[in-house]
């Protein structure tokens, strides 16, 4: 076997694969909703730095979990679609085992990271990671998978909230909503370059219900609804101008983002995906404490 295809046997270097393999790094697309999340319940019950320390760490170890279970769930399938035949799992670069061990490993650092913050967060830990991680299995039956991970990313504003105040409110559901929507579009955008093989191999999404062309259309369509959303938290939270004009930077990336991507030219995608949305979480972050440190 060529030494690069050999699965890794080192704890390090399978830490190292599965890295690589979730692509840490994109973590960054719900993190920074969640702290604004926080942000936002700190403007009433105030923070401290270990709150926002183990909110990190639950939302990383949460994210890497799910993506670690669904190369997982995903690894046959993944094997025979020409786009993802590469990845780690399939070419043998770790061991399905290591990856299940890193998984529960995350799964409990995630729980011990919501004993850290408060009872509530501990309580609801369990459903969190349900959420999270059955996520993997819903394109097997229903086209509405899109919708079932902008859910599971949705929760994280909520989910940094009660890590702040130890309640629930309804009111973070306002940001929880502008995520899914968020998550639910591109996501349909992203699953537009697999849709031939969604079709001969029976995955169910929009794109192969709908047809490229109407997905896209979806697409638009619920990131407009996520730009309505964020201008109700807005009115809801009662935010200043900041806000509105990290709003407005999020809404013109939202747009370019849709005219980097046609029905008849998919070539951009991995920009439209990895780029915009990576820049669109951090710019509205960034705004948000802007507007709650220095309102105008």
């Amino acid at each position: 076997m060529d030494q690069r295809n050999a699965p890794s046997t080192s704890v390090i270097g399978s830490v190292a694969v599965f890295g690589r393999m979730i692509k840490l790094s994109h973590s960054v697309f719900a993190l920074p909703f969640a702290l604004a999340g926080a942000a936002l319940a700190a403007r009433t019950h105030g923070i401290e730095w270990q709150q926002v320390a183990w909110i990190v760490v639950a939302m990383v170890s949460a994210r890497s979990a799910a993506m670690g279970f669904n190369r997982l769930a995903d690894r046959e399938m993944d094997a025979e679609n020409p786009r993802t035949r590469d990845r780690a799992l399939p070419r043998g670069w770790i061991t399905p085992r290591a990856v299940a061990v890193i998984v529960a490993a995350c799964s409990l650092l995630f729980v011990f990271s919501a004993y850290q913050l408060n009872p509530l967060c501990l309580k609801l830990s369990p459903l969190a990671l349900l959420v999270i991680l059955s996520y993997s299995y819903f394109k097997r039956f229903t086209w509405a998978t899109h919708l079932i991970l902008g859910f599971a990313l949705g929760i994280a504003p909520m989910g940094a909230w009660i890590a702040v105040t130890g309640t629930f409110d309804p009111a973070p559901l306002w940001l929880s909503a502008a995520v899914l929507t968020w998550v639910a579009g591109f996501d349909i955008i992203y699953a537009c370059q697999d849709y031939a093989f969604d079709v001969s191999h029976g995955v169910h999404s929009i794109p192969r219900r709908l047809g490229i062309r109407p997905a896209l259309l979806t697409a638009r369509l619920l990131h407009a609804a996520t730009v309505m959303i964020l201008l109700a938290v807005y009115q809801v939270f009662e935010l200043q101008a900041l806000y509105l004009c990290g709003t407005a930077l999020v809404t013109g990336m939202l747009i370019y983002e849709h005219t980097l991507v046609r029905a008849d030219d998919l070539s951009k995608i991995d920009v439209a995906f990895f780029n915009m949305n990576g820049l669109v979480s951090v710019v509205y972050l960034a705004f948000m404490l802007g507007d709650i440190l220095w309102p105008i």
